[in-house]
């Protein structure tokens, strides 16, 4: 094989910049008019960190295409990828059939896996390869047999081959560096396979939601859709988690995420909507970093709202989807995701106007119709 540039996907990771900083970006714009980029030169590294050969990390992508993949195929020996699309149906060939994933769904493509995306129109979503382990559905512990996604909803591909004797460009991405060969025929000619090794999609509409029917905002994990195990027990490679419509009736509590730090680094994507513990600033396409031990939670407009609630009667929040890939690394950032045009760079200004409520003594009351106009973005 034959060392291939990909200037677009910069995963060596001793290029990426080490910073703690809260951040967030706005959507990708999709390319001009005329020009043409496929799923593979459309890959553009946002973060990652460890090293595939060791088989221990992860590497966090945005695409941007609008052009399928002529005569051309890829895969990685370097791990899993889970691929999520925000915009766009992906058509996608592999050597064991065909899928087809629309936004709100998913698809995996395991380690060694050829594949093609094919597009109709401009697509546009987030992913992330992972070199340790492979993907799987988390333990349901007490929760029993049935809940959060069921296995019977995952879907291999249908069957299908093609017998073309043309040239094809197969590109393969090893130890983080991308290299090609020409085959005189299409790699997709497999008429029959057997085992449990194959790419799979999940529609996440699908998701059965477990949540608090008393109090306290339950930690994330309660999403949990797909999880990488590491050998630390408790402690994942990558967990795959969503935040889908659903009902809210907890009482005596505060109802989105609660302030916190983390071991984990959480790098958060919008499908739809919006996101229930952010005012405004967090659109679908966009995406965020919160790493370890870097404080985040609620912007100042979605704490007051939350807290000057007299009643909390139970609704059904169903404004958005948004998911988080969750990662026991300490991810580095790609320098072209920090001087691009599309990270927020005001982005800390969300937390500024937080209002003190705590004096130490009895607190008066609360005019929360005066702080909501305060909090209020510009």
């Amino acid at each position: 094989m034959t060392p291939s540039d990909n200037q677009s996907f910069e995963s060596q990771f001793d290029t990426l910049v080490k910073i703690p900083n809260q951040l967030r970006w706005n959507p990708l714009s999709f390319p001009p008019q005329g020009e043409r980029i496929d799923f593979i030169d459309g890959l553009k590294v946002k973060c990652g960190s460890g090293d595939p050969s060791l088989k221990e990390g992860v590497v966090i992508f945005d695409y941007l295409c609008n052009a399928s993949m002529q005569n051309r195929a890829f895969y990685s020996a370097d791990g899993d990828m889970l691929i999520v699309p925000q915009a766009g149906t992906l058509y996608i060939k592999t050597e064991m059939g065909k899928i087809v994933v629309d936004p709100c769904e998913i698809v995996v493509i395991p380690r060694g896996i050829k594949f093609q995306v094919l597009v109709t129109t401009e697509s546009r979503g987030y992913g992330i390869e992972v070199y340790t382990s492979h993907f799987e559905v988390p333990g349901l512990g007490p929760i029993g047999a049935n809940g959060l996604a069921n296995v019977r909803d995952f879907e291999t591909p249908s069957a299908a081959f093609e017998d073309i004797e043309e040239p094809y460009q197969i590109v393969v991405k090893y130890m983080n560096k991308f290299f090609h060969s020409t085959w005189d025929h299409s790699p997709f000619d497999t008429v029959a396979w057997h085992g449990n090794y194959a790419p799979f999609k999940y529609d996440l509409r699908k998701f059965n939601c477990i949540n608090s029917v008393t109090f306290d905002h339950p930690d994330p994990s309660i999403y949990t859709v797909l999880t990488c195990p590491s050998a630390e027990p408790g402690v994942a490679a990558l967990d795959f988690v969503i935040f889908p419509p659903r009902w809210m009736v907890m009482e005596h509590t505060f109802r989105p995420p609660w302030y916190h730090r983390n071991c984990m680094s959480e790098y958060m994507g919008m499908i739809y909507g919006q996101y229930d513990a952010k005012g405004e600033g967090f659109l679908a396409g966009g995406s965020s970093l919160h790493s370890c031990m870097t404080g985040h939670g609620p912007d100042a407009e979605s704490f007051v709202k939350a807290s000057s609630v007299e009643k909390l009667s139970p609704f059904y929040f169903n404004e958005g989807l948004a998911f988080m890939f969750e990662s026991k690394y300490m991810l580095k950032v790609a320098p072209a995701a920090l001087e691009t045009s599309v990270l927020q760079q005001d982005y800390i200004e969300c937390w500024q106007k937080l209002p003190k409520l705590f004096t130490g003594t009895q607190s008066p009351a609360i005019d929360w119709n005066k702080l909501k106009e305060q909090v209020k973005a510009p």
